[in-house]
């Protein structure tokens, strides 16, 4: 199925060197998007870009979501470039090098620099894109949660933290930000299994989340990124303000 209006439309999609990333801003490609991969991994996302095929187009820079900075030298670019912001996935944050450990054992600094990426990350850019995002037509913002949050997971409880207030973040931004007619929602994840590897889900938990969902499968990336390019596309044009949980049945709303 072809969504209507992603065609031409110019969508940022941020972490997106690997991973599930790189799977939203290869599923944009292939509806047609102008897509602009934005990742802190400068060599990896050129990479990634340069792999896509499909009747879109992608670009990659180097961005830190985390720097005002490197927002605004990146907003810039993006003025030059295209004049306008029609889609957004605040998709970068500190997940898979997680080392996990009571709550108590984090330090500040892994305190600071999760909630530098996680939670100011996406505040900020779409604080520095929003004069391009208002020039869009339909812009959507979709921010990445998790449904971590709704678990309350042990073990990198700073990273639940910092996911909880991404959800808040998007009711807030969606109530300021309807007044241009801009929409924004978040995408709820449960666990995905990329080719990324990551610390945070030890083979035991793994089982016991599948033996709990309503769908005894592990979720990858393609479970997920039909779902965002339909919040970015016209489908989705009066739907904002709003959660969309994906889990397989882990956790029920």
């Amino acid at each position: 199925m072809t969504l209507n209006g992603l065609a031409g439309k110019v969508v940022v999609v941020t972490g997106a060197a690997q991973g599930i990333g790189a799977a939203y801003a290869r599923r944009l490609v292939s509806e047609g998007a102008t897509v602009v991969l934005a990742d802190l991994n400068l060599e990896g996302v050129q990479a990634t870009a340069a792999s896509f095929e499909g009747p879109g187009k992608a670009s990659a820079y180097a961005l830190d979501v985390s720097s005002r900075s490197s927002c605004a030298e990146f907003a810039a670019v993006l003025a030059e470039a295209h004049g306008r912001v029609d889609g957004l996935i605040n998709n970068a944050a500190i997940f898979s090098t997680i080392k996990m450990k009571p709550f108590w054992e984090i330090t500040d600094e892994e305190w600071d620099r999760l909630m530098a990426v996680n939670l100011r990350g996406p505040w900020l850019l779409v604080s520095t894109l929003l004069p391009l995002l208002q020039a869009s037509p339909s812009a959507s913002v979709v921010n990445i949660g998790s449904d971590a949050v709704q678990l309350g997971r042990p073990g990198y409880l700073h990273y639940v933290a910092s996911k909880g207030g991404v959800h808040g973040m998007t009711f807030s931004m969606a109530r300021e930000l309807g007044e241009f007619g801009i929409r924004v929602n978040t995408l709820s994840p449960g666990p995905v299994y990329t080719e990324v590897a990551r610390e945070t889900v030890t083979p035991e938990q793994r089982e016991a989340m599948l033996r709990a969902q309503s769908l005894h499968r592990p979720a990858g990336a393609d479970d997920m990124t039909g779902l965002a390019a339909f919040l970015l596309s016209d489908d989705a044009g009066y739907l904002t303000g709003q959660t969309l949980s994906v889990n397989g049945g882990l956790v029920h709303r």
